[in-house]
């Protein structure tokens, strides 16, 4: 055994001089030069080729860096075998997986396998910097199959940089944004406001029979997978939608509903808060993409109910030159028209951005000008209406807290069953909404499932009872002499508009006439 060592350490002895006379003899500029046409020779006859991607480029990042770091979160996560590194950027809901230094995880692509290998070298020292550049060089090493290259890139990168771009949108968290101040920016050029967005709501949660939530969340799938569909067709890659129906129906909840859905950031925007159109179309060009313009109560917002209404007069002020000068009104572009809306919703300003949805909600849709609820602008019109028996069963499964086919087994029963019935058969004579059921359940919650249902089951009949004898009343009335009345004041209707638009236009005038002459007065 003690010749074995003795043996070994003289090889290592004489390993350690012939190292030192070779760097003796050879600098190191021609050891270097040996080992690039080394490293050429076997690349040349290696049958892959290799890409690497640093981490910083020049003094600034490598976008595709941080790309691939993301995309292999979701590669390397389920990897045997492979040492992760673990993160969380900041304002994401969720953790990301990496790879760790000089660690390797394959993927496919097209059929295609490739190699990914991370790999991390200290970087040597650096003069002085105002920018200081990190201690340590990281890249990602591609290795692929020369005959796989044409098939691969630029696609495999491309495809890297949209999933990259879809985990980070749905691992951060989504935002909510108001027109606080209009169309004025702030002091980093932007007009909208912030906030995060935690509305709970989703489509299970949704109060609303189970085939029209399908059919709304198809649609919603087929807009967001439809990159390919709108370019073919050469339509702007957007969707409008407009949901209408008596108030507590739930419009904000199904607006929450399709942004948790689709992981889009939602834009509220207050008509009431917006000077003119072009301010309008400034807060659209600020807008990202994939994300959901809502208008809440378009027909209380502004008076978009006419196209050709008289504009109100403009306030006339005097100049120090003796020149009258009008101060605002519509003739001078300082509040919103129907065409800037339509421009807005439709127009060339519209297509400035991608993948985005406009929701109008409205109580009374008979008030919207027809402008307005065309295709193009309003493709899909979702009527929010009073509660029903599925959208009923929902609402007790949220709030009573039945799970799986708890509910459907309560009615083998006899109690149950008799209650079931009863729901089923007052729910649609009592015009209830789902906010006003929500409120019943959650004011009896703690009574017990079965002394709820049995409030509610009250509740629905007393209402019903209510709306049948305010429709016999009605009734009476018109059948004992309402009917001429009810004709005049149909004739009145017809008429009242136009005399009262000659009235507005007559006041109108005399008011301007009157502020011309006090203006030149002062003047």
């Amino acid at each position: 055994m003690k010749e074995y060592w003795t043996a070994l350490a003289s090889l290592m002895g004489a390993f350690a001089f012939l190292q030192g006379v070779l760097h003796a003899v050879f600098p190191a500029e021609l050891r270097a030069a040996v080992a690039r046409l080394l490293g050429r020779v076997t690349r040349a006859f290696s049958p892959y080729c290799y890409f690497d991607v640093t981490e910083m480029d020049g003094m600034g990042t490598n976008e595709i860096y941080d790309a691939v770091q993301l995309y292999l979160s979701s590669t390397a996560a389920p990897a045997a075998g492979a040492r992760l590194s673990l993160s969380r950027p900041p304002n994401a809901s969720s953790f990301t997986f990496g790879l760790a230094a000089s660690d390797r995880v394959v993927d496919t692509f097209r059929d295609a396998a490739v190699t990914w290998e991370h790999v991390v070298a200290p970087r040597q020292g650096q003069g002085f910097s105002w920018r200081p550049l990190p201690e340590e060089k990281r890249r990602f090493t591609l290795r692929i199959r020369r005959g796989d290259r044409d098939k691969l890139l630029p696609a495999y990168l491309d495809h890297i940089l949209v999933a990259a771009a879809d985990i980070r949108r749905r691992s951060q968290d989504r935002l909510l944004y108001t027109n606080a101040r209009g169309g004025a920016m702030d002091a980093r050029g932007l007009p909208w406001d912030p906030v995060p967005f935690k509305h709970p709501s989703t489509f299970e949660t949704l109060a609303m029979d189970p085939a029209r939530k399908a059919a709304i969340m198809a649609d919603l799938r087929d807009f967001a997978d439809g990159s390919a569909f709108y370019e073919r067709t050469g339509r702007a890659w957007k969707r409008g939608y407009l949901l209408y129906g008596p108030p507590g129906t739930g419009k904000s909840s199904m607006i929450a509903a399709m942004g948790n859905y689709l992981g889009y950031d939602v834009y509220d925007l207050e008509l009431t808060e917006v000077g003119s159109n072009a301010e309008l179309r400034k807060l659209l060009m600020k807008t990202t993409s994939k994300s959901i313009i809502v208008i809440e109560d378009i027909d209380c917002s502004v008076d978009l109910t006419n196209r050709a209404a008289t504009p109100p007069a403009p306030k006339l002020r005097p100049n120090i030159d003796g020149t009258i000068e009008h101060d605002g009104g519509a003739g001078t572009g300082r509040s919103i028209t129907l065409s800037g809306l339509l421009n807005f919703t439709d127009g060339l300003w519209s297509c400035c951005g991608a993948e985005r949805i406009f929701v109008f909600t409205t109580n009374h849709i008979e008030k919207l000008d027809p402008a307005l609820l065309r295709s193009g602008r309003m493709d899909m019109h979702i009527f929010m209406s009073y509660c029903t028996f599925p959208a009923l069963k929902i609402l007790l499964k949220n709030y009573l807290g039945f799970q799986g086919d708890e509910l459907d087994l309560l009615g083998d029963s006899d109690d149950g069953a008799a209650v079931m019935r009863g729901l089923e058969e007052w729910i649609d004579a009592a015009e209830i909404t789902p906010a006003d059921v929500s409120e019943v359940l959650i004011k009896n919650r703690r009574n017990g499932k079965k002394e709820a249902m049995q409030e509610l089951l009250d509740t629905l009949k007393v209402r019903a009872e209510k709306r049948r004898r305010d429709g016999f009343t009605t009734a009476v009335v018109r059948k004992e002499g309402g009917g001429d009345n009810e004709e005049e004041e149909e004739k009145r209707a017809l008429e009242s508009p136009n005399e009262g638009k000659e009235q507005a236009g007559i006041e109108s005038c005399r008011d301007g006439q009157d502020e011309e002459t006090e203006a030149k007065k002062q003047v």
